[in-house]
């Protein structure tokens, strides 16, 4: 086994260092080279270019901000791509539509690779302590070489059958996430706007049956004020509308999400796309529906 990881970002740094600290000789390649500096120092092989990172790995492990990200690394749509893919299995760790991963893994499998989707659950902090959340999707024989991959990244890994399985299964808990996230955001705005001791509210809902590692952090940051980003808005705001998009698809009627995602994307185009995901509180001040 010969990985290589590609997107060496606010996620894709703590998911190398853990693969590394757990044994796994690695090759990283970042469009921002200096990205990859504390992974070399970790024992990480630093390829000079894309082609090289794919001539040297036989399984290129993808942790990119989005399907157009993909696309230029992979070359898709220009002779490079099958060059690069041709005999390698591409693993996207990342969050993209179902419809696009679909459409990519066939056009992989076409140019003679093998494709997986292993999208992680959780944020900065999971991911640093390698306490994240995987879903992966694929055939039998790609399971049994990417399995020993996502150990140094997670406590459960979740077998959600052919692509797109997985990533319909991580757009279906970030639906959750996004919706729980949401509501904290506007009981904190509210209880504001009441003259409610926000500290109080915070020990009382930590210490009832609702509370969540999530809960817990989302609602410490709100009322200390804190949006240092563990999850961006702005990438946060991505997905909701992935999520809402997935929800039309299926038909279903879901008017929480879709307000949810438009309070995100007000966060986001309010010019608080770099803080974290609590910081959709802002969103409420400017709502005057």
């Amino acid at each position: 086994m010969n990985p290589g990881f590609i997107g060496i970002g606010h996620m894709g740094e703590p998911m190398a260092a853990n693969l590394l600290r757990g044994g796994i000789a690695l090759t990283v390649w970042n469009r921002t080279p200096g990205r990859c500096d504390a992974l070399a120092a970790l024992g990480a092989t630093v390829a000079p270019s894309v082609d090289a990172l794919f001539a040297q790995c036989d399984i290129a492990m993808l942790m990119l901000i989005d399907s157009a990200a993909i696309d230029a690394v992979l070359g898709r749509g220009t002779p490079a791509f099958a060059r690069r893919v041709a005999g390698r299995t591409v693993v996207n760790l990342g969050t993209t539509s179902p419809a696009y991963s679909q459409a990519l893994g066939r056009e992989i499998a076409e140019a003679g690779g093998r494709y997986a989707e292993a999208p992680v659950s959780g944020s900065r902090v999971p991911a640093e302590r390698g306490e994240l959340v995987g879903m992966l999707a694929g055939d039998a024989d790609t399971f049994d070489a990417i399995r020993p991959l996502l150990r140094p990244l997670c406590t459960r890994v979740f077998e959600c059958g052919a692509v797109p399985g997985a990533l319909r299964m991580k757009l279906a808990a970030n639906h959750y996430l996004v919706g729980t996230v949401a509501v904290l955001a506007e009981t904190v705005h509210a209880a504001s706007c009441a003259g409610i001791d926000l500290a109080l509210l915070r020990d009382v809902l930590d210490a009832g049956p609702m509370a969540s590692a999530v809960s817990r952090t989302k609602l410490d940051k709100l009322v200390r004020g804190d949006f240092s980003p563990q999850a961006a808005i702005r990438d946060v705001a991505t997905i909701a509308e992935l999520v809402l998009a997935e929800c039309e698809r299926g038909g279903g009627d879901t008017p929480l999400i879709r307000r949810s995602a438009a309070l995100f994307r007000r966060a986001a185009q309010s010019g608080h796309g770099d803080a974290d995901m609590a910081a959709v509180i802002r969103a409420f001040a400017r709502d005057e529906s």
